[in-house]
């Protein structure tokens, strides 16, 4: 490899790259082509998503500093520099939220007919609404603190409410009051709605948070209360678990999870209105530096808001409905296996319904002939409706195994408590590899039929949740091809017995090939251009940060192969750049659904190769997760693919973003052109689809 392509100007930080998607996500509140309560929901998707990355990404960074490590990554940023950085695109992007929320999202509300509040702006009516309100449902769930040596500054959730008070005067024991905590119930709705007022549609809510304010000296009788200030701290939420030193995994974990609601603090919100002494007095409390400290002009709990989409029932302010495309073939009560026999099934979520993959698994729970069923489960969702179907299957005397990766970052718990219940119902439950999170989506069904075996199988992209199938693109592929159940049958065999590095027939897999087998195709795409071919590589996925795939990229593009990637969040890899990356364009896509597939193409002078796959092109993918790679081989499931998840993308002018140098983003625009969503122009092939 040249020493030019180490050279760190040539890659993105990860971390900065992540902030950088949060403002697209942003973007789409701020966006009047969207409608006003879906920008409702993106503005709190930025604001939960800036939650997840200062408990995962800046806790690793801060982690890394408390252990004297000051390496760089392959951006040349220490973790200080890093931090550093973040913290300045942190700032501007909360100052942006608040902005969007506080002049352009609520004043929308407000014309719509449906209000949010400040306190400043109650009538005397909403007021006294209000703290009747206060005084029934809220005062008996209140616990105030006042601090003193006989009662410390406490121990606080992660992610909680909680306001400072400050107080002059003494209370019934003589004692001088100073400043008190109170924590806002978690048991109560954040967002309250008063009743109609004007005997229309209408609606008016108010933050808790609010209503808390406006009465929080009425707990405090007989003294007055100088200041009220709202904050919140985010902790670090990473579970460390020595896989190789404990016994019970699980049980390990539970332990955990019971200490990361008041892990080390790694972010302190506070009211913008807080006073220096207060703050410092928090951020001392809290141990965290002035630069963890971010003041918020407007509610700190900003992401509550999320309930006044669920509250208000205004269709024409949401996106229109859509009911995905079921193929009357795998309808219920038709034999899917026979289906499968047929041909191999893509099914392309959410524009494909997700239902006849609970189907399967539900024909073969009750079908006599089927002896084993096994599945790989990352998320599933609390009622889910597979797991019942794998519990009767066991109850059936079926042999059922299910791999779980108990470690699938804030789903520890469901999932701890799923793999009690399957177990209690006589499932094989494993939880997959030590060291290796268990991230590949496989399926198989073993059947009788005749005087032989045959495997049926589904290999996904994304996760076995009915739910989010309907929010995430993804693609999953059923099979009864021969070679690719007996891979999805060696993989099992690897996740749940011992034994040596297996030899697939069709699949690739993390951590042994995959990452060798996309080398492999970049360098077979390079010699085709050198002898005057045309090189060809699109790939799709949620993020791009490993740098031998990056600077292997950067080669082929300086070979002349076109390299077109659809990166939904983190790139590390920087386009555009003369001599290095002039063939290479890296584009967002962020829209109605979450994308959310990964999907490698590669000409291979014109016999083209096509794959699904489980695994973005990051570290740990390629060499800490146990993935799945699965080749398209039937011709006219490759084509769809190729056109609906790669070639619509390349199209798309209203929710693209294009990546620039320098690590930013430029929003395409239709210009003169024809306005062109991939997203719309799928679901629009699904309506057609359903209408025959």
């Amino acid at each position: 490899m040249p020493r030019a392509l180490a050279d760190p100007r040539l890659f993105c930080n990860r971390e900065l790259s992540q902030i950088e998607f949060n403002r697209r996500v942003l973007e789409q509140a701020i966006d009047p082509d969207t409608p006003l309560l879906e920008r409702v929901r993106f503005l709190c998707i930025s604001c939960t998503n800036l939650d997840e990355f200062f408990e995962v990404r800046v806790a690793s960074l801060k982690q890394r500093m408390e252990f004297g490590s000051d390496k760089a990554g392959p951006d040349g940023l220490t973790p200080v520099l890093a931090l550093e950085q973040i913290r300045e695109k942190t700032l501007a992007l909360v100052d942006d939220q608040y902005h969007a929320f506080n002049e352009i999202v609520t004043p929308a509300l407000a014309e719509e007919g449906i209000r949010v509040l400040r306190r400043d702006t109650w009538t005397e009516p909403q007021r006294k609404w209000l703290r009747s309100y206060y005084h029934r449902e809220v005062l008996p769930v209140l616990s105030p603190l006042g601090l003193d040596p006989v009662h410390p500054f406490p121990r606080l959730l992660n992610k909680s409410l909680n306001f400072a008070v400050v107080l002059k005067g003494k209370d019934a024991f003589g004692r001088e009051g100073k400043m008190a905590l109170l924590r806002a119930p978690r048991s109560l709705p954040r967002i309250i709605e008063i009743p109609g007022e004007n005997g229309n549609n209408d609606k008016t809510f108010v933050f808790l948070s609010s209503v808390l304010h406006a009465f929080v000296d009425e707990l405090f009788s007989g003294m007055s209360v100088e200041g009220c200030y709202q904050f919140r701290v985010t902790r670090n939420s990473e579970l460390y678990v020595d896989e190789e030193e404990v016994e019970d995994l699980a049980h390990a974990l539970k332990g955990e999870l019971l200490e990361r609601s008041f892990a080390k603090a790694v972010r302190l919100e506070v009211a913008h209105t807080c006073p220096p002494i207060i703050r410092d007095f928090l951020a001392d409390r809290f141990e965290v530096d002035a630069d963890d400290v971010y003041p918020c002009n407007g509610p700190v709990n900003l992401n509550r808001l999320i309930a006044v989409y669920d509250l208000v029932n205004r269709a024409d302010l949401k996106f229109p409905g859509f009911l995905p495309f079921l193929d009357p073939a795998l309808a219920p009560g038709n034999d899917l296996f026979r289906a499968i026999r047929r041909t191999d099934v893509l099914l392309h979520h959410p524009y494909d319904s997700f239902l006849p993959v609970i189907d399967l698994i539900r024909q073969a729970a009750s079908d006599p002939n089927v002896l084993a069923i096994k599945q790989t489960l990352y998320r599933t969702g609390e009622d889910s409706p597979i797991v019942g179907l794998l519990i009767e299957a066991a109850r059936a005397g079926k042999d059922i195994t299910a791999v779980i990766e108990l470690r699938a970052r804030f789903d520890e718990q469901e999932n701890i408590e799923l793999a009690n219940r399957l177990q209690e119902a006589g499932v094989q439950v494993v939880y997959g590899v030590v060291g290796h999170k268990t991230h590949a989506k496989l399926l198989l069904i073993v059947r009788r039929e005749g005087k032989r075996l045959k495997r049926y199988a589904h290999l996904g992209t994304g996760n076995y949740h009915h739910r989010t199938a309907a929010a995430y693109t993804d693609l999953g592929l059923l099979t009864c091809n021969a070679q690719i159940t007996a891979d999805v049958h060696e993989l099992f065999q690897q996740l749940t017995g011992l034994g040596k590095r297996i030899k697939l027939h069709r699949l690739f897999q993390s951590p042994f090939t995959l990452r060798d087998m996309l080398l492999r195709r970049i360098r077979r795409e390079i010699k085709h251009c050198k002898k005057g071919k045309p090189g060809r590589i699109v790939a799709r996925m949620n993020a791009l940060t490993e740098p031998g795939i990056i600077r292997a990229l950067y080669q082929a593009s300086q070979a002349g192969v076109k390299v077109d990637l659809i990166i939904r969040g983190s790139c590390c890899l920087r386009p555009g750049i003369k001599g290095v990356s002039d063939n290479i364009t890296v584009r967002s896509v962020v829209g109605r659904f979450l994308e959310h597939s990964r999907i490698y193409y590669f000409l291979n002078d014109g016999k083209e190769e096509l794959f699904g796959s489980s695994a973005d092109w990051m570290d740990r993918n390629l060499f800490s997760r146990v993935e799945s790679c699965f080749p398209l081989l039937d011709p006219e499931i490759a084509a769809r693919v190729k056109h609906e998840t790669l070639s619509l993308y390349l199209k798309d002018n209203c929710q693209s973003w294009l990546m620039n140098p320098d690590g930013g983003y430029t929003r395409v625009t239709p210009g003169r052109s024809r306005r062109f969503s991939a997203q719309e122009e799928l679901m629009n092939l699904a309506t057609e689809r359903s209408q025959g």
